[in-house]
């Protein structure tokens, strides 16, 4: 499958490196332009483009970007055929993106990308922090084999999206419609907590989209001021226990 990346940081770059070694064609472009990570791209066997060319003769589009540039992207989509499926990783963060008052007010953070660009999303793979994604994937069928969350509104897209996830070593969960894609926001059960399909399901329906905010913005504080020194056992812990 061919496959346009955005965002060369550490969630694209991850991504990149695991469709490619599952057999996929991956172009994969920065908002710096494709010298600045030839060597990247290379090294992982993707191809290092402009964010142009990244959408241009692909089946699927990753967005790997900070929340707060979607609007930038707005035009990009022009031209791009209406069945090349689009996959949002993103996550909202006030204190990096600035305040969005429509998804303060309570709009999931995926329907409002999907409005910034026009086109229709799946939410994936925003739900994992980069070291579970870089190094926690596992064989199909492994015993705890961790579990990523999918929602959308189209069933192809879905079924595509659902498909990748799997070739990058998790199990791929169904979540729902997109509205309904808060239950995998920051702050929620099911958001960077390492959980298998069964756990992360009753994660979901779990979730209080009422506190999920609050939990947000207080354990980025924490992590903030620990300056590094957790681990990454003990954030996934730490998120697990301050969502429950």
């Amino acid at each position: 499958m061919k496959i346009g990346i955005i965002g060369g940081g550490n969630i694209g770059a991850t991504l990149a490196r695991k469709l490619v070694a599952s057999g996929h064609e991956v172009k994969l472009a920065n908002s710096k332009g494709p010298d600045t990570i030839r060597d990247l791209a290379g090294e992982m066997g993707a191809i290092a483009v402009s964010k142009e060319e990244a959408v241009q003769d692909v089946a699927v589009i990753v967005l790997a970007i900070p929340f707060g540039r979607y609007p930038d992207l707005a035009s990009l989509f022009n031209k791009v055929p209406a069945d090349v499926v689009v996959i949002d990783t993103s996550n909202y963060y006030p204190f990096r993106d600035g305040a969005v008052a429509e998804v303060d007010g309570g709009k999931s953070e995926s329907v409002w990308v999907s409005e910034r660009i026009g086109r229709p999303v799946i939410k994936a793979w925003n739900a994992a922090l980069a070291v579970t994604l870089a190094a926690r994937s596992q064989s199909d069928g492994a015993s705890g084999r961790i579990a990523i969350p999918v929602a959308g509104d189209a069933p192809q897209a879905k079924a595509t999206t659902i498909q990748l996830v799997e070739a990058t070593g998790f199990d791929a969960l169904d979540s729902g419609t997109l509205s309904n894609s808060w239950r995998q926001q920051p702050g929620t059960p099911a958001y960077c907590t390492e959980l298998t399909a069964n756990e992360l399901a009753s994660a979901l329906q779990a979730a209080d989209r009422s506190r999920a905010p609050g939990n947000r913005d207080a354990l980025l504080k924490e992590f903030m001021a620990a300056g590094g020194a957790l681990t990454h056992d003990e954030i996934v812990a730490r998120n697990r226990s301050a969502t429950a």
